[in-house]
């Protein structure tokens, strides 16, 4: 383990310090002033570094910014007296792992070095981890059982369906299965097939000639083509529609396919990987999938488990996101408390690895400070019930509101209560239960003899909950889909229905 600096012009303090920490068996090692210590940090580093901030020359401030300029992860703490508060703050909110105020009891300040300490050691480990396994980040008994069928199958050619809920990283597995594989050096293409259009699929797949349809202005490669020699990746394989499905059986069972228009036969050398979160055996006993074309793609299946299903995975993957978020961002790496990472992984995470990468983002740019506390969370996290009755209560305060929207009106009377719902989000005070007004309002349509009163209020209640979901995810339609629990087509489907705008395609 690497010694304690003591960074201080106090030649007491200095010693104080020295004489706790070797009593405590800890190395250190102390400067008179921040120069000589910044001159160390070129060819030496610390395990955890102790500065005053206030000494003759530079400050502690300026060796703070050196450190964290040189060693993002290296905790800093800064010694100052009650008159630089304001200063240590600062210093705090600059990446400064505490501050402890003088004069400080000794045990306290050894409990806090201590602590620095084990910040230290895990930010070491977690930086080996991850240079260990930079493609995917697991360390629970359910994901080592994933990378051992990765090396298994790594020098195969067969076909492989992986399994797993939305958000669960199935095409990070893809990737590795073809990385992994003697077709490394040939292209990856991915293709999410819920995501393309019916009528384009086709074309996507196996590509088109000139002229076989309007606006097809030149010959275009499919995916197939351009997966040439490597692997496609075919995401949720589940929503194929049927005809594409027989042409993709036929290209599985003998290696051949036409473009789109075409009349020249395609020979593709080409390896599959599908995914899906869905379940396909329902499906084929729906009649919704093809029966033979589940067994052509199931040759090895591939079940990714959800991140509930590997909790302990939960601190090394929200320190990984938290630095590869600081990184693209160009800031400081933010901090998660004990307690807050204890609180993560006690969470189920519907969306799973994706939603807590998300999560992360939101984190390093709405997070104060660089240590997360638990109430620095969103609040939906904090207060999930409280979060979803509040938005749910200003959408049915805003029906109510005035007078009773007639049947011939209640179209205008939707887009209102959303336009209201936006408005108060978040601070609307009624004492009143979102239930209570509902109710009151279903009394009061029944009172003027309206119909479909169920339909009506429920096109109500879905428009407002899609909204709140699409705002939270800023307009992602397939994250607003995972965080309500509905299929994509099923938010699509209710979006066109009920004209809601601002969505992005994800």
């Amino acid at each position: 383990m690497k010694p304690i600096w003591i960074v201080d012009d106090d030649d007491s303090i200095r010693w104080v310090l020295e004489k706790a920490l070797a009593r405590e068996n800890l190395a250190t090692r102390s400067f008179t002033n921040a120069r000589d210590a910044m001159t160390a940090l070129q060819s030496d580093m610390p395990q955890v570094l102790v500065s005053d901030i206030r000494m003759h020359g530079a400050s502690g401030l300026e060796l703070l910014q050196t450190v964290k300029a040189k060693y993002p992860g290296l905790p800093v703490i800064i010694m100052t007296a009650f008159s630089d508060l304001d200063s240590a703050v600062a210093a705090f909110q600059g990446g400064a792992f505490e501050y402890l105020a003088k004069p400080f009891d000794l045990a306290k300040a050894i409990e806090l070095i201590r602590r620095a300490m084990d910040e230290s050691l895990r930010e070491a480990s977690v930086e080996q981890n991850i240079s260990e396994t930079p493609e995917i980040l697991g360390q629970a008994p359910a994901m080592q059982d994933v990378f051992r069928a990765i090396g298994r199958l790594s020098q195969s050619n067969v076909t492989v369906l992986i399994t797993g809920e939305s958000g669960s990283g199935k095409e990070l597995v893809a990737r590795a299965l073809h990385k992994h594989s003697p077709r490394s050096l040939q292209p990856f293409i991915a293709l999410n097939t819920a995501a393309i259009p019916k009528d384009l699929l086709e074309s996507e797949l196996f590509g088109h000639e000139r002229g076989a349809f309007t606006g097809a202005q030149a010959t275009r490669r499919g995916r197939f083509e351009q997966a040439e020699g490597g692997t496609l990746f075919l995401d949720e394989i589940g929503d194929m529609p049927a005809e594409l499905q027989t042409r993709l059986l036929r290209v599985l069972s003998d290696g051949h396919f036409y473009r789109v228009g075409g009349h020249q036969p395609m020979k593709a050398n080409v390896r599959v990987i599908a995914a899906t979160h869905q379940n396909l055996e329902s499906r084929v006993k729906d009649g919704l999938f093809r029966e033979d074309l589940y067994h052509r793609l199931n040759v090895i299946r591939l079940r990714l488990p959800s991140l509930r299903e590997r909790r302990e995975d939960i601190p090394l993957l929200t320190k990984f996101f938290l630095a590869q978020s600081a990184k693209q961002l160009g800031v400081d790496i933010k901090r998660m408390s004990d307690p807050a990472l204890n609180f993560l992984s006690g969470l189920d995470f519907p969306g799973n690895v994706r939603q807590l990468e998300n999560l992360c983002n939101w984190i390093t740019v709405m997070a104060p400070g660089q240590t997360v506390e638990v109430f620095d969370l969103p609040q939906e996290l904090l207060h999930p019930d409280q979060s979803i009755e509040s938005n749910v209560e200003a959408a049915a305060s805003s029906v109510n509101s005035n007078q009773q929207p007639s049947a011939e009106l209640l179209p205008n009377s939707i887009q209102a209560s959303n336009a209201a719902h936006s408005a108060n989000f978040g601070s609307h005070q009624s004492s009143d239960t979102w239930m209570n007004l509902l109710e009151n309002e279903a009394s009061a349509m029944l009172v003027q003899g309206q119909s479909e009163v169920i339909d009506k209020l429920g096109r109500v209640f879905e428009s407002v909950v899609i909204k709140a979901a699409l705002r939270h995810t800023h307009g992602r339609k397939n994250d607003a889909a995972i965080r309500l629990g509905i299929g994509r087509n099923t938010i699509t489907r209710k979006i066109q229905e009920l004209g809601i705008d601002g969505v992005k395609d994800d």
